[in-house]
């Protein structure tokens, strides 16, 4: 009678265990130069809770990666200029950052008037303007333009 007991035990232990697990997988960007210092300032800077989300790791563990939750927000500095960014482009001003919008992916925004471009990635959960208000202050504080 009591290998049940046991068995439940266990299963509890393992769910709980896996349960809290918060790594998330972001492939991290390689920026060079003052694009990769710039990127660790803002690192530093980022706050711990983001639209009622708290940071949690990300796998691999990166100085340009930064995620909330379980992946809903995560935000990757020193990418590429966005591809399908024309000269042309309208971006929204928020707090003296130029956010585009890719046409394509409604979840992805790029502040792209830095020195290092910062890509953030918000599920449709999540108020885009709410995280984007919040992650302008540490982009113009620490990426210059």
């Amino acid at each position: 009678m009591r290998t049940p007991a046991l068995l439940a035990m266990a299963a509890a232990v393992l769910a709980a265990v896996t349960g809290c697990s918060s790594t998330v997988r972001v492939e991290p960007p390689t920026p060079m130069g003052a694009a990769a210092a710039a990127c660790r300032k803002l690192d530093a800077a980022l706050p711990h809770r983001l639209d009622g989300l708290d940071r949690v790791a990300s796998e691999p563990a990166s100085p340009y990666v930064a995620v909330w939750g379980a992946g809903e927000i995560a935000l990757r500095c020193g990418v590429e200029r966005p591809a399908a960014m024309a000269a042309t482009a309208e971006v929204s001003d928020i707090n003296g950052i130029a956010w585009f919008a890719d046409p394509r992916k409604p979840t992805l925004f790029t502040a792209i008037n830095r020195e290092a471009y910062v890509e953030v990635t918000i599920s449709r959960e999540h108020s885009s303007g709410t995280v984007l208000v919040d992650l302008s202050g540490p982009i113009k504080a620490t990426i210059p333009d």
